[in-house]
């Protein structure tokens, strides 16, 4: 049996305490300067000892299986071995020369960390370590020497290269392939594969002049660079621990989705792979592999704690099932310190450009406050859900409108951790006063105001402005299609009021925002339209200054100092 060390045990800053498989694929996430990069390097100091300094982590366990003899087994297996003056043998390898005797001490004695061995069985790949594993290998006698690069176990199978070569064309829709006959070194090359004509192979001088007019790897930009060097290292070199911070570095975001799932797909099953990301496509990639190993840790700074937050496989699968959650922007709050939930990419878009103009005019850093949308305020209550499964702060914006139903409003509320006994009879109150309310137009002047419009038609097909001036009238005979347009000044002075104002109160302290002026438009009625072309034409304005937009700056204030 090979030896094999892995981490079992983390405990965070906030006492948080996880534990892993030996083959777990653990992956975090959270929003800049939250202490992602800094929790990989931690840990991968305090496998070589416990006394490491740190920040974002507390301390680690690790496992190891495998005897002393075995140990040095594996490293006559993987290493160079060498006799100086001591009786006992050197192991040179890959990034290491150990002595014998300090190996099989440091393996026995574990209490302090794994020390120098550490760099046999763990591998923290930083972005500069990726880069290089696509330089060329130096080159060995494939019958008897170890390899010294993980390129060298592609020069030595034809198998594992011609695997590599399909993942590679999968990325860059180019092949990949190993040069065997080019002296000292073992370069790779990208390009169209020479075809192998009759009589020759892969040593033949006719192959390798054609091979050598392709473009050398290590020549190529950072991301095909970096692509390699992950694969590399995580699927045939000899550490079975690897630390990656920031695996999509350099790839454009299709192929940052194909490396997750190549990792969470085909990563061998015997290793351990610990990732920080901030791509939302990296992480999606990770999904779509479906690995039951997979391991989500989201981490978010408060002062000098990081607060951890860990999704097991049934909290990914349920989340991951939903089409909703799958196909849009929702997962990237998971890199936000929190989360806005608006009706419409319309909602969305003007918000956001608001809390920048806030910021500015405040003269802050701009906020890292995520604002999506969930295609209409039924859709809030799932979507607050499964970014509280998350750990992802949370607030929503509606219309004002969403007081009409109890649903979807109870439902918001609800997922937003209130009881919905504690409003529902202010709501009524509301409710019912808005309703008592007399229309703009009642049924027989709907009739009659309806019957113009068509009688204005001459020709057989309805022109889009009629259309339109149809649904205008249908509004009119609503009273909540008023109280839509005008918000909070349509409802009845006096106990409505006073209800009103109650169930805002309650709704804010849960972080649901209303408009109370009505719905979005009704921030700048000096700008027609609507949704879209009404955020186009507002958006030239000067969001900072224009005194028409304070009420729109002050709403959007309120909610990003909660």
């Amino acid at each position: 049996m090979e030896p094999k060390i892995w981490i079992n045990k983390i405990t965070f800053s906030d006492n948080t305490t996880i534990e892993f498989e030996s083959n777990d694929i653990i992956v975090i996430v959270g929003p800049n300067n939250s202490g992602k990069s800094a929790s990989l390097k931690e840990i991968s100091n305090f496998l070589i000892t416990k006394n490491a300094k740190s920040k974002v982590i507390k301390s680690i366990k690790f496992s190891k299986s495998g005897s002393d003899s075995e140990l040095i087994e594996y490293l006559e297996k993987i290493s160079k071995k060498e006799y100086r003056t001591n009786p006992e043998p050197y192991y040179k390898g890959m990034g290491y020369m150990i002595y014998a005797d300090n190996a099989k001490h440091w393996w026995n004695n574990t209490s302090n960390g794994i020390d120098d061995l550490s760099i046999v069985f763990s591998k923290n790949l930083t972005t500069e370590e990726r880069l290089k594993a696509a330089n060329p290998a130096s080159n060995i006698r494939l019958t008897t020497e170890s390899p010294k690069h993980p390129i060298n176990i592609l020069q030595k199978s034809d198998k594992i290269e011609k695997r590599f070569n399909q993942y590679f064309k999968q990325a860059f829709d180019l092949d990949l392939i190993v040069h065997r006959n080019a002296g000292n070194e073992v370069p790779l090359y990208v390009g169209t594969a020479p075809k192998i004509a009759s009589g020759q192979d892969r040593l033949s001088e006719a192959y390798q002049v054609e091979l050598e007019k392709l473009d050398l790897l290590h020549e190529q930009g950072d991301g095909m660079r970096s692509f390699v060097g992950v694969l590399l290292n995580a699927f045939i070199g000899n550490q079975k621990l690897l630390f990656i911070d920031e695996p999509e570095a350099f790839l454009h975001p299709p192929q940052a989705k194909l490396l997750g799932k190549m990792l969470a797909t085909d990563l061998p099953s015997n290793n351990q792979l610990l990732l920080a990301t901030h791509s939302l496509d990296f992480l999606k990639g990770l999904l779509e592999g479906d690995s039951k190993n997979l391991k989500i840790i989201r981490i978010q700074r408060n002062g000098k704690i990081n607060n951890v937050h860990t999704l097991n496989n049934s909290e990914i699968g349920s989340i991951w099932s939903d089409s909703l959650l799958r196909h849009s922007n929702i997962l990237d709050g998971l890199f936000h310190t929190d989360v806005v939930i608006c009706e419409s990419d319309s909602d969305s878009r003007f918000y956001s450009a608001i809390l920048s103009a806030v910021d500015d005019k405040n003269e802050v850093s701009n906020s890292d406050t995520l604002f999506i949308q969930c295609g209409g305020k039924h859709r809030i209550p799932t979507v607050i859900k499964a970014l509280k499964k998350l750990n992802v702060p949370v607030s929503s914006i509606c219309d004002f409108d969403v007081l009409n139903d109890k649903n979807p409003l109870k439902g918001i509320y609800e997922e937003s951790g209130g009881i919905w006994s504690d409003i529902e009879k202010d709501w009524k109150v509301v409710k019912q006063a808005i309703e008592s309310k007399r229309p703009e137009l009642e049924v027989s002047e709907l009739k009659e105001e309806i019957d113009l419009i068509f009688d204005s038609v001459k020709g057989k097909i309805m022109p889009k402005e009629k259309i339109s001036a149809i649904g205008k009238s249908l509004k009119k005979a609503s009273a909540w299609a008023h109280a839509k347009q005008v918000g909070k000044l349509f409802i009845p002075s006096g106990q409505a009021t006073q209800a009103y104002e109650k169930l805002i109160q309650n709704l804010k302290s849960k972080n649901v925002y209303v408009v109370e002026l009505g719905e979005l438009e009704s921030f700048v009625k000096s700008v027609g339209n609507h949704g879209p072309k009404w955020v186009n034409e507002v958006l030239t304005k000067d969001l900072i200054n224009d005194p028409e937009i304070e009420p729109a700056r002050k709403f959007i204030e309120e909610i990003s100092q909660k």
